[in-house]
């Protein structure tokens, strides 16, 4: 039931190789384009001045071209544009648009800084410099401290999103939660702080279901009740039947992170157990 995964073109059975291949090809479609873009600047600072072109701006090049993701995704399409504008040497307000843009489609600090570097040996060094002085307000937040989860955060290229509150009373610990993607199944990106993992638990289902977990970043563990826990790694792929009792976390010294898929089936639901024990978890380290 567990298979870790080295690379796409060293899995061993048709079966992963096909679950794999449609995985990616979700993510690709969806990770940054849950919604569709919608803008209204043209219009909003242009109006009846300048119609038509607020209507191309928010119609055509927001409306219909930033979303063609399926041809482009927006990470690139950000890439594109702020490449473009930088050697132009426009970087008024619109390069601080597209630059917050770029963060919100995944572009991380260190990214956007080799990004405007390369730029600058093609375009100019004075162009780089005052794309710097930009880049380094929108990615502020992200240099200030220099704390775990910012470093982890730079290990994957899925945002580790907002405090998991709505489900913390099944949880030991701290963990984070971003939805990836809602169309076609649920998928989540689910952090873990050290030493956080959570309760037991079922996903019930009467036919299908279950769920799938995919490692991601740092280290962690899955346990079904009555055998021995697996660790999970960057690659490592858990299949989790539908009505099977399971936990899963971080190790206690790495942070974790696993996309979840879930699986569809009928009269599907999640019946949340007891937590597990520190002995209980203390026990598979000094087990490893």
């Amino acid at each position: 039931m567990v298979k870790t995964i080295l690379s796409v073109f060293t899995l061993k059975t048709s079966m992963n190789k096909i679950l794999l291949i449609s995985v990616f090809s979700i993510l690709t479609l969806n990770i940054m384009a849950q919604e569709k873009i919608i803008q209204t600047a043209g219009r909003t600072q242009l109006g009846e001045f300048a119609s038509k072109f607020a209507e191309l701006n928010d119609d055509v090049l927001f409306g219909e071209i930033w979303n063609r993701t399926d041809k482009l995704g927006l990470r690139d399409r950000s890439l594109v544009t702020i490449t473009s504008l930088i050697s132009q040497g426009i970087t008024d307000n619109s390069l601080v648009f597209h630059l917050q843009s770029a963060k919100k489609n995944g572009i991380t600090r260190t990214e956007i800084a080799e990004t405007i570097t390369h730029i600058g040996f093609y375009a100019g060094w004075p162009k780089a410099w005052a794309a710097f002085n930009l880049a380094k307000d929108v990615w502020a937040e992200d240099t200030t401290g220099e704390d775990t989860k910012t470093i982890f955060q730079r290990e994957m290229i899925f945002p580790i999103g907002e405090p998991n509150t709505a489900y913390e009373k099944y949880f030991i610990g701290n963990s984070y939660l971003s939805p990836i993607s809602r169309n076609q199944m649920h998928i989540s990106n689910v952090t873990f702080e050290p030493r956080c993992r959570n309760n037991w638990h079922i996903h019930k289902a009467t036919k299908g279901g279950g769920q799938i977990l995919i490692g991601i970043a740092g280290r962690g563990w899955y346990q079904e009740e009555g055998k021995n826990a697996v660790e999970i790694l960057p690659g490592t792929i858990i299949h989790i039947p539908a009505n099977v009792k399971h936990w899963h976390g971080a190790a206690t010294d790495s942070w974790f992170a696993h996309l979840a898929f879930e699986v569809p089936g009928e009269k599907t639901s999640n019946e949340w157990l007891e937590a597990v024990t520190d002995e209980e978890y203390n026990k598979l380290e000094q087990d490893k």
